[in-house]
């Protein structure tokens, strides 16, 4: 019988529950074997749902880290430290993945990618959403030249009122920000890929708090309390790149909008182009035969009577590409470079929105 793959978890809140453990426990190569958490109650019911029999509990992540049959870290906690929990697991000789953002910051960010390298162990972060079949098939079609130069896109993450009240969402101490670093996000990561273009020029970004001190908000969440709202509820970013390509980021937890979706990209080209409807709907358009065209590929392996190729988990698809990459020795789908672009975007739009000018990317 194969060796197991070892995982601790650090950090057993909300996305440890809602992707992490429940992913891995789908994978076959996979054992949980330690849990780690500030709230120790946390630890000891991850470690009856998701460990193995004898499965460790913490409150100090350090000294999970001393356990040397563990092979792979999750890291599940708030954004604040990501940075430096990463740097000690890998330091601690495990392969990491980071659940997104990388970092609250490009500097704490550039310190995964150079402890990576240094120790020559695995660092991917949490964007899952490049799992999903309309995204796959997207990545294919850009690889494959059907848009040809893609030239113009646009990054969506805006939902109407759906801010997360729970945890540390709206506190910008432990999370660096609202929105725009906690879903549009994995908005730009689609667009970057999609386009294969991590060579940022300058950007120009505004952030509001225009809503922070309503009450009676019909939240879906929930109310929020104002005084706890500090992080912004809407954020937007104009992203030239070296080559001349632009990218136009559009993130808000609330915003007065029937329109909405998120994790979503709409990509241009010289050839053609293509539009994410909604997570799980691709429409391509172009010119054929002195034609226009649109269409939208069948994702959802429907077709045929009594048969649903239904239940797709990208989440779970993740896991199981992550831990595949551990065992064989090859890239992950998510390279810390690549995500490190990401965090170095999302910082200029920030800093532009606080100056008010222009954020030049060269030298950084």
């Amino acid at each position: 019988m194969e060796k197991k793959i070892k995982v601790g978890i650090i950090g057993c809140g909300g996305i440890a529950n809602g992707k992490h453990m429940p992913s891995l426990k789908k994978v076959a190569e996979v054992e949980m074997v330690a849990f780690c958490d500030i709230i120790e109650q946390r630890a000891v019911e991850a470690a009856k749902k998701y460990g193995v029999e004898g499965a460790k509990t913490y409150t100090d992540y350090k000294e999970l880290l001393k356990d040397k049959e563990i092979d792979v870290i999750h890291v599940c906690t708030p954004n604040r430290s990501h940075s430096f929990i990463t740097v000690d697991a890998l330091e601690a000789g495990k392969h990491v993945m980071c659940e997104k953002p990388m970092a609250i910051n490009a500097e704490e960010a550039k310190k995964m990618v150079d402890a990576a390298k240094r120790t020559g162990k695995m660092l991917t972060i949490g964007y899952q959403n490049r799992q999903r079949k309309d995204a796959k098939y997207l990545k294919a079609e850009a690889e494959d030249g059907v848009f040809g130069d893609i030239y113009y896109a646009k990054a969506t993450a805006l939902r109407r009122r759906a801010v997360p009240t729970w945890g540390v969402f709206i506190n910008e101490y432990e999370q660096g920000g609202g929105p725009l670093i906690d879903i549009g996000t994995h908005a730009l990561d689609l667009t970057l890929w999609t386009m294969n273009n991590y060579k940022p020029k300058y950007c120009v970004g505004t952030t509001y708090h225009k809503l922070n001190n309503q009450t009676n908000t019909a939240n879906v969440f929930g109310d929020w309390k104002p005084e706890e709202f500090t992080v912004e509820d809407s954020a937007f970013g104009f992203i030239v790149m070296e080559n001349g390509a632009t990218i136009v980021l559009e993130s808000s937890w609330a915003i007065n909008m029937t329109e909405t979706k998120e994790a979503c990209t709409t990509i241009c080209g010289t050839k053609a182009g293509a539009k994410m409807v909604d997570q799980g709907i691709l429409e391509i358009n172009g010119v054929n035969h002195g034609n226009m065209y649109e269409t939208r590929p069948n994702l959802d392996g429907k077709g045929v009577a009594f048969y649903d190729a239904g239940g797709y988990d990208a989440g779970a698809e993740e896991a199981k590409q992550w831990i595949k990459a551990v065992i064989n020795g090859t890239q992950p789908t998510v390279l810390p470079e690549q995500a490190y672009c990401v965090t170095q975007i999302l910082e200029g739009i920030y800093e532009s929105a606080k100056t008010g000018k222009p954020y030049y990317f060269e030298n950084k």
